[in-house]
């Protein structure tokens, strides 16, 4: 079997790239746990916090990914995309954004290890943390049989 180079984030499905960048993350010990993450809610419109022990790893792998396919996205954008349905009784339901809180936690998390950055209107990846997601995009795609 040869092995593929030249292997991007765009080449791999985001299921399996994001639950392997998780496991990265955890293993890594760079990403801390914020203290509040045993009671926190994902947003005002869901009912429980995420069953998940590993949610917070899950939310900043799928980020980095979100922040490598679309640059300058900031917090607002990023609301928008993890926000959901939220249910108001007999009342009809209506969109609803995701907490702003822990999506900027990740981000800031993602900065500190260098994976993102600040750019003119939101997050943009570094050079450091594109070559570490084509990395590990590329293992993906040389494991399969």
């Amino acid at each position: 079997m040869t092995r593929k180079q030249g292997v991007t984030l765009r080449d791999v499905s985001a299921e399996k790239f994001v639950a392997e960048y998780a496991a990265h993350l955890k293993k890594s010990g760079k990403v801390h746990l914020p203290a509040f993450h045993v009671y926190a809610k994902t947003g005002k419109f869901k009912d429980l916090a995420p069953t998940n022990p590993d949610w917070y790893f899950i939310r900043a792998a799928s980020l980095a990914r979100k922040v490598y396919l679309r640059q300058n996205t900031g917090v607002g954008a990023f609301r928008q995309v993890y926000g959901g349905s939220e249910r108001r009784g007999v009342k009809p339901n209506r969109f609803c954004l995701a907490s702003g809180g822990i999506i900027r936690h990740c981000l800031q998390d993602l900065e500190r290890i260098g994976i993102v950055a600040k750019g003119t209107k939101g997050r943009v990846i570094t050079k450091e943390g594109q070559r570490i997601l084509d990395s590990i995009a590329c293992g993906i795609v040389n494991s399969k049989k």
